[in-house]
């Protein structure tokens, strides 16, 4: 039995399938599908379910998995704390963040381009997703840390956030649009065709949650993942842009005119985001850290920016 085996075991369980499993792990299937049937033979006992159109774990495989996973965090503990002896630093870091980010007005990647420069020995893996789909990673060990738009649903306790943005969120309609002429209800959006982040993202996580407690579901007539893109189609009078707050420039150089949603004011919330109780690796922590002080540094700039979910 060989560690690689356990964790080719853990992956494909956790994507519930041998094709995305070899796709994660860099490898051919049919090299993957050997090693797991080769354990298999070893431990006398079937540990995957494949009749389905998901791979499942059988009896047995569920009742190895938490000592598969329990000796894959024994090595990685081992080598972490030869790696603190030393002083190196090196492993793998899987980053996420939101739709926008990583080239908006949080440098994110002048930060890992930084932390590369000390630290060439880590792998650094950067996914751009949506919120949720985030929080179900990191709750499922698949990312270590996470900047995401929270939308105050309760979080599982295990994850830990640090706000780097708190920004309101407002209604943006075409500038030669009289209608609203000021501050706007939310209940008013009731039967306004709006124009809003996809479902998954903060924003439209806050609109949805803040509308079910007004009692009633939003008409969502256009939805994207690009801030901007939806200020083009509220330009050309296509519904109301629900996005995060914007300066007077702004909002002048999309065509549209910014109103404040009140009764009751939304705010949108940008964070990081890790599991307490994972997030152990040297490598990790350090990048966590630069994180932080970076997104704190920029955050006074990008208030009024468009380019959060």
């Amino acid at each position: 039995m060989e560690l690689r085996q356990l964790r080719y075991l853990v992956t494909v369980v956790e994507e519930a399938g041998f094709t995305r499993a070899a796709a994660r792990l860099h490898l051919a299937q049919p090299g993957l599908s050997a090693q797991i049937r080769q354990l298999e033979r070893e431990l006398g006992q079937q540990l995957l379910n494949r009749s389905g159109r998901t791979v499942t774990a059988t009896a047995a495989g569920a009742a190895v998995l938490p000592h598969a996973r329990a000796a894959l965090a024994a090595a990685e503990r081992v080598r972490h704390t030869a790696d603190e002896f030393t002083g190196l630093l090196r492993g793998h870091i899987r980053l996420g963040t939101v739709s926008g980010v990583a080239t908006g007005e949080f440098d994110v990647a002048t930060v890992l381009a930084d932390f590369h420069d000390d630290h060439p020995q880590v792998e650094i893996t950067l996914t751009e997703t949506n919120s949720d789909r985030m929080l179900g990673d990191l709750e499922r060990g698949t990312l270590d840390i996470a900047l995401v738009g929270l939308t105050g649903d309760p979080l599982d306790p295990r994850i830990a956030t640090d706000t780097v943005l708190d920004t309101g969120i407002v209604a943006a309609v075409a500038a030669d649009r009289p209608d609203p002429p000021g501050p706007i209800a939310l209940a008013e959006l009731r039967d306004r065709p709006l124009i809003c982040l996809t479902r998954g993202t903060g924003v439209r996580g806050q609109l949805e949650r803040s509308c079910a407690a007004a009692g009633f579901e939003p008409y969502v007539a256009f939805e994207a993942a690009a801030p901007p893109l939806l200020l083009r189609l509220a330009a050309r009078g296509l519904g109301t842009a629900i996005v995060p707050a914007l300066t007077a420039e702004e909002a002048a150089a999309f065509g549209v005119r910014a109103v404040p949603i009140v009764e009751p004011e939304l705010r949108g919330r940008l964070a990081l985001a890790w599991r307490t109780d994972r997030l152990t690796a040297p490598a990790a922590k350090v990048l966590l850290g630069q994180l932080r002080i970076a997104l704190a540094q920029q955050k006074g700039a990008a208030l009024g920016g468009v380019s959060r979910t």
